[in-house]
């Protein structure tokens, strides 16, 4: 561990930081860790998997005083899965600190909820929506909010999330710290941001070279949209494959997941319609292998950390090139290859193609041979 980060980070933090086998912390960590430490409101871009839960997460958990009843700290996610991950992190690394955290979800029983803010959290994680309820029924009280962090803060500032969140920030005092962290940053998402900041310090990050990232492939293959199925099934049936499907509505999801059933081939399925016990066993069973494929909307799998995702696949086209990014962020995740697969169709062919000359990935056509993936030129 960095010296800066042992002369500056309680030894709770430093214990479970030995305890992991971590060795320096990260760019996004070096660099945020101490611009938080000194009450800075920080606005962070750093790729997938560069550990940016945690460039938050222990200076917030450094500034807590566990001998206060009060909510120190207020972590908004855009997912329940999220929101659950978050939590897990806070439990780990606030081991024998005294701290206490709670999570508070839409869909989840208010009654149960009401329950854990008897116990005096000093951090809460939560969805925007269901946060702000509980701050209007003043069952959370914001007035000793130090820090508050947008986590995927490029999800929580679009149209439909950004009133909510701003009430929520407007709810705490005015010297309370802002800071948002996110793969990607665009334009229009900086300024919201800003706009809630004062006086921000920005950090982007392009690519941790501390991070050995593995090797990860760009391919795609061709098909007509109702005959995407048939590819999605050879990818099921490849040896030790553990894959990722994104799918872009719940209606497709849904109708993907029963063929891929007829055919005899067992998946999770990962949605926002469904409920809380319904999501936690789908995450539950791909993390442990009992199915190798995931079918999943973009907001239900927003920022989840699930290790040896060996392929993602982009069944229904992704809508901009951060789309793709924080897709593609899934698999090659700390050390591991990985493969990105797109199924498209003559027309997305084009957009792939535009979109990886942007990020300066080289994308190639393959094709299924006897099982296998294989260039078509390779046919024998």
């Amino acid at each position: 561990m960095s010296e800066l980060l042992k002369e500056r980070l309680k030894p709770f933090i430093q214990n479970v930081w030995e305890k992991s086998q971590f060795g320096e912390p990260t760019q996004v960590q070096a660099e945020a860790i101490p611009l938080m430490l000194e009450g800075k409101d920080v606005l962070a871009e750093s790729p997938t998997g560069t550990g940016k839960t945690l460039a938050y997460l222990l200076p917030v958990l450094n500034n807590i005083d566990a001998d206060k009843k009060t909510i120190q700290g207020v972590i908004l996610a855009s997912s329940q899965e999220l929101v659950m991950q978050i939590l897990s992190e806070i439990q780990k690394w606030s081991e024998g600190s005294g701290i206490r955290s709670a999570s508070f979800i839409g869909g989840a029983n208010v009654k149960r909820q009401l329950e854990k803010l008897k116990k005096n959290p000093h951090i809460i994680i939560g969805t925007p929506g269901r946060t702000l309820e509980l701050i209007k029924q003043k069952k959370i009280k914001m007035h000793e909010v130090k820090t508050i962090v947008l986590d995927e803060g490029d999800q929580l500032l679009t149209k439909e999330h950004l009133p909510t969140v701003q009430t929520i920030i407007k709810s705490a005092l005015a010297d309370r710290q802002v800071v948002l962290f996110s793969a990607t940053l665009s334009q229009v998402i900086e300024k919201e941001a800003k706009a809630l900041m004062n006086e921000p310090e920005v950090i982007r990050i392009e690519k941790d070279e501390s991070i050995h990232s593995g090797q990860v492939e760009h391919i795609y293959f061709t098909a007509e949209q109702r005959e995407k199925i048939k590819i999605l099934e050879k990818i099921s049936r490849l040896d030790e494959a553990k894959s990722l499907v994104f799918i872009k509505d719940i209606g497709n999801l849904t109708v993907a997941s029963e063929k891929l059933t007829f055919h005899e081939i067992e998946t999770a399925v990962l949605h926002s319609d469904l409920n809380k016990d319904k999501r936690k066993n789908a995450l539950k069973n791909f993390r442990t292998g009992k199915v190798n494929m995931l079918l999943a909307t973009d907001v239900a799998a927003r920022g989840l950390d699930i290790n040896g995702v060996t392929h993602v696949v982009h069944y229904d086209f992704p809508k901009d090139i951060e789309q793709y990014v924080h897709r593609s962020g899934r698999t090659g995740r700390f050390g591991a290859d990985g493969t990105v697969i797109s199924i498209v169709t003559d027309r997305e062919e084009r957009e792939l193609k535009k979109i990886c000359r942007e990020l300066g990935i080289e994308v190639e056509k393959r094709v299924f041979y006897k099982g296998s993936i294989t260039k078509a030129e390779d046919r024998r």
